[in-house]
């Protein structure tokens, strides 16, 4: 079974930050714990290259905005490799095939009469790329960029009858409740809807984008040229029978701010391009610092490269998944990422791993060999799969992360209470030795492997030095609650998997 999911594309006027890592690591764990289910998954990220502020940064520096986006994909792709982001495609929208894909979409649309010439005047917000109405602006500002002054522009433009598809689309709210989450983000496009909707302005009066199919002095708008994007990574006007395969997309993540576009916008694009839409769209919150949004414009930034380099890629991995709820903002500060990291990757997972596997070397000669399957604890560590399957089928990255450390929990509280190194004093509790460690052991596996999708370094370790399996089969989830630990297979020896972590200064 197949599984499409994809980010938004990032624009690239600036290095990501923290905040754009967020969606970009959270949507990873998503595809690492489908692939790990079985799933034939395609992972789709990439840069929107053809924004005005885009072009600006390159003029600025001198450079033809190519290649400043050239450079920039280096960047890019170094940032999302270090974190460990495991994406399929990296799509660019500067390239031959995403200018093909733009252009068959709109003649397509063109050909359905819902696109007309007309002109346009009203608030730009450069930092949105977008239109405003004055009753989105608050103080004369963008509420998402209040730093930049929008500006007043009059247009003769190509527009698409986005009010069209009012109707159609509330139709398809109401018939799959599913199709934008979170619910509360539903809602607000649903109350938008229901206000009525405009036609758009999808052309501009520029040097630097796709060019039009049907005018020569026209650049197709950057906010709809992006959008495309997703059906060009499915093959969209460049191999019919692979966009068959891939799409409609199963998952789009996106950020709350854009959501609008993703659940309004984008769904009316296809319906007048005659293809189907979407099964589901996940808006998520954003990283707070400092009292506000970490983004460019606003100068409250972390690098995520150096946060990885000083406490692990798994460990910021598994912060941003393990502090807030999927959907809802995340507070970030340095201080609260070194104390989760070390109360619960370094004192509660890393030291399981290590008291485990020393005990039963020093107990045991190195191998677990009971029959542990009437367990208790190991029912409770099969019920944790179906829990965690659940909650990737929910976008509950938070459950996603803290249910294998319930198995954590009870597999340390498992040894303080049997106290094997009393058990180990008396030959006559031997077999009653043998099993607690097995049952401990079994929890310590059956952990590492669901929290591999989240920490896919550590965690392939810790599954590789208790089975011998190597990454990527050591996140493979199909058996997991069959398959249990190897018996007579020595369980190897290793440094800690999680230091403690000492006081870290990001630059803000």
């Amino acid at each position: 079974m197949r599984f499409y999911l994809t980010t938004a594309i990032d624009y690239c006027n600036g290095k990501p930050h923290l905040g754009t890592a967020y969606e970009k690591v959270t949507a990873d764990v998503l595809a690492r714990a489908m692939r790990a289910r079985g799933r034939d998954v395609r992972f789709l990220m990439g840069n929107d290259e053809h924004a005005i502020k885009i072009e600006q940064a390159a003029r600025e520096r001198g450079l033809e905005p190519i290649v400043w986006c050239d450079q920039m994909e280096a960047l890019f792709r170094d940032t999302w490799d270090a974190l460990l982001c495991s994406y399929d495609v990296f799509i660019r929208t500067t390239e031959k095939r995403h200018h093909a894909a733009v252009q068959e979409f709109l003649t397509r649309i063109r050909d359905r009469g819902d696109i007309y010439l007309g002109s346009y005047e009203g608030w730009f917000c450069t930092g949105c790329e977008a239109f405003k109405k004055p009753e989105e602006l608050t103080d004369g500002k963008c509420p998402e960029h209040a730093t930049i002054d929008p500006k007043w522009l009059k247009e003769d433009n190509w527009f698409f009858r986005l009010s069209k598809y009012r109707d159609p689309l509330l139709a398809h709210f109401r018939e799959h409740p599913e199709f934008v989450q979170p619910d509360f983000r539903r809602n607000e496009l649903v109350a938008f809807l229901e206000r009525g909707l405009e036609d758009v302005s999808i052309s501009r009066r520029t040097t630097w984008g796709v060019p039009f199919p049907f005018d020569l002095e026209a650049k197709v708008y950057v906010w709809f040229d992006a959008l495309i994007n997703y059906a060009t990574g499915a093959g969209f006007a460049a191999d019919a029978a692979e966009f068959d395969r891939w799409w409609p997309a199963d998952l789009h993540i996106v950020g709350k701010d854009i959501t609008r576009f993703h659940g309004i916008q984008w769904p009316a694009m296809l319906l007048a391009a005659g293809l189907p839409l979407p099964k589901r769209i996940f808006g998520h919150g954003y990283v707070n610092s400092l009292g506000g949004r970490m983004s460019k414009s606003s100068g409250t930034k972390v690098d995520p490269k150096d946060i990885a380099a000083h406490v692990s890629a798994d460990t910021l991995r598994y912060y941003l998944c393990r502090e807030a709820a999927y959907g809802a903002d995340l507070e970030w500060s340095d201080e609260r990422l070194v104390a989760r990291a070390n109360a619960d990757l370094a004192n509660a997972l890393g030291n399981l791993l290590s008291r485990t596997t020393s005990m039963v070397h020093k107990y045991l000669g190195g191998c677990v060999a009971a029959d542990i399957s009437g367990s208790p604890l190991v029912a409770m560590a099969a019920a944790a799969v179906d829990r965690v399957e659940a909650a990737v089928d929910a976008c509950a990255l938070q459950d996603v992360a803290s249910i294998p450390m319930e198995l954590v929990a009870a597999a340390n509280a498992h040894i303080d209470a049997k106290a094997p190194w009393a058990l180990a004093k008396d030959p006559a509790r031997k077999d009653e030795l043998a099993y607690m460690l097995a049952e401990t052991a079994h929890l310590t596996y059956m952990a590492g492997a669901l929290l591999v999708p989240i920490m896919p370094a550590k965690m392939g370790e810790l599954v590789r030095r208790m089975t011998g399996v190597e990454p990527p089969k050591s996140g493979d989830w199909v058996t997991l609650r069959t398959r249990g630990l190897p018996k007579d297979r020595p369980l190897e020896l290793g440094p800690p998997l999680f230091p403690r972590v000492d006081a870290i200064a990001s630059e803000n």
